[in-house]
């Protein structure tokens, strides 16, 4: 396998060091199988909770824990992440298998959880290059289709009720990351304040709930080594039970932003899309509503500010983090200017322009 989209490895950063003496004999007591010796290094590309590759000779693992310093409130719930993947498994959305939470922060100073190893490709560019067109479309067709299965889900059906509140999930993700934003933002920006205010005064009336996801996105997918196929979604930290057109417009963010916005957040806005295999945007709301049943997506502009807003406070808070020296992506940094950028377009996207 070509390591040019595999997840980049390094040595732990020295803000991320954890006790491998002590962590390696604990995994030996608490996870079935798991024998030393075994090395640990650190993923590159994840901005919140720092995930660490472990390889034993037996099986590799995967760790994902809290950061260090003082967290933004309800922020970095890693437990939620091992609780939804665990409920998902066997369901048609693909997961990682989860095998162990640890809730004792003495064992390596923060809770954490560990999870098989899927090995993959990982897509952080929404352009795939050096894919060809089908390979690229089946692909982009898959993300939306597992999108449309993860909304499927019942979600008290696989022991999620209470994951969540049902009701009033937007007004309440309006409320909430407006306050993470007022609490790490580096700036005033217009755009942002009047975006916000605009969401506010515009959410729909008509209400509805699945399991959402909340980072639904290409750079969330661990893409099968040799084929145009998704093994597992990653990265469960924002996942809720919420408005399922959020999570989708979310997902669809790409169609409305430059390209080479950032890391996270690039864009196909003036691209030739069927010329790459990718669908419209039209054509990917075509499919989502075919597979979960729907007639069609009303209030799509307020949904795609809510995200492009939502998305803008998120990234204000991983460059705030970097300030802090605690961001989990030697990237970090220059993350205020995706925000600028996100926060604006949000702006333009519910004034209509």
């Amino acid at each position: 396998m070509s390591t040019e989209h595999q997840p980049r490895l390094v040595e732990m950063l020295p803000q991320h060091r954890i006790d491998e003496a002590a962590l390696f004999a604990y995994l030996a007591a608490h996870v079935d199988g798991f024998a030393p010796p075994a090395t640990i290094r650190q993923f590159q590309g994840g901005q919140s909770n720092p995930t660490y590759l472990i390889e034993t000779p037996g099986r590799n693992y995967v760790l994902r824990k809290k950061p260090p310093g003082t967290l933004l409130p309800s922020a970095h719930q890693i437990d939620r992440e091992y609780r939804i993947q665990s409920a998902l498994e066997g369901t048609a959305v693909p997961v990682v298998p989860m095998l162990h939470y640890c809730t004792d922060p003495a064992v390596i100073g923060t809770e954490f959880y560990v999870m098989g190893h899927v090995a993959g490709r990982v897509f952080h560019d929404v352009m795939m290059p050096g894919l060809a067109p089908e390979e690229r479309g089946a692909i982009h067709r898959q993300i939306i289709e597992t999108i449309a299965a993860l909304h499927k889900v019942d979600y008290e059906a696989v022991g999620l009720a209470g994951f969540g509140r049902p009701d009033h999930y937007v007004a309440r993700q309006i409320e909430r990351w407006t306050k993470q934003y007022e609490a790490s933002k580096t700036e005033d920006f217009a755009p942002m304040a009047n975006l916000i205010a605009w969401l506010r005064g515009n959410i729909p009336e008509r209400d509805e709930s699945s399991i959402v996801h909340g980072d639904f996105r290409l750079g969330n997918m661990m893409i099968h080594p040799s084929e145009p196929r998704i093994l597992a979604v990653l990265d469960w930290e924002l996942s809720t039970i919420g408005h399922p057109l959020a999570d989708l417009a979310y997902c669809c963010m790409s169609y409305h932003l430059p390209p080479g916005s950032g890391p996270a957040m690039a864009g196909y806005q003036g691209v030739d899309l069927a010329a790459l295999g990718l669908m419209s945007e039209a054509d990917a709301l075509e499919l989502y509503c075919r597979r979960t049943g729907r007639e069609r997506i009303e209030n799509w502009r307020f949904f795609l500010g809510f995200s492009l807003f939502r998305s803008a406070a998120i990234v204000e808070g991983v460059y705030a983090r970097a300030l802090a020296g605690n961001a989990a992506d030697q990237r970090a940094h220059r993350m205020h200017d995706v925000f600028l950028q996100v926060a604006k377009t949000g702006w333009n996207v519910v004034r209509g322009d």
